[in-house]
């Protein structure tokens, strides 16, 4: 049977050198649910799916539509989330509008959380091209 880490200390002792400097480095509350918020944008699988469409090329709502297998509405409302966290952008080109990702930071984000995935899934089979 495998022993559980306990998570805590076994006895009391604070280290006020390191909440000092926890102290000074600490981002105020609203950063901190801010940041918590555009998380939370990460965490729907269609919004991702999105993402990675808008990784090859600037679309509209029915490129979206056909590529995902999704409704124009259902896709519509995924935009409207991820625009508001100014992850997406859009631009009018007659009546059609087109989506893109706003800035280098959304590739980003998105390529540190798969290398944190594939990080775990090569601990966990011990091989590293998993």
């Amino acid at each position: 049977m495998e022993k559980k880490e306990a998570m805590c200390c076994e006895h009391t002792q604070v280290h006020e050198e390191l909440l000092q400097i926890i102290r000074q480095t600490m981002p105020e509350e609203t950063e901190l649910y801010d940041l918590a918020e555009l998380f939370k944008v990460f965490g729907d699988s269609t919004r991702i799916r999105i993402l990675f469409v808008l990784f090859e090329a600037e679309v509209c709502v029915c490129d979206l539509a056909a590529a995902l297998h999704m409704t124009q509405s259902a896709i519509s409302h995924q935009l409207r989330i991820l625009k508001q966290n100014k992850l997406v952008r859009s631009r009018r080109e007659g009546k059609s509008i087109f989506y893109s990702l706003a800035d280098a930071h959304v590739r980003t984000m998105i390529a540190q959380g798969r290398e944190h995935i594939e990080e775990d899934r090569k601990q966990i089979t011990g091989n590293p091209a998993s």
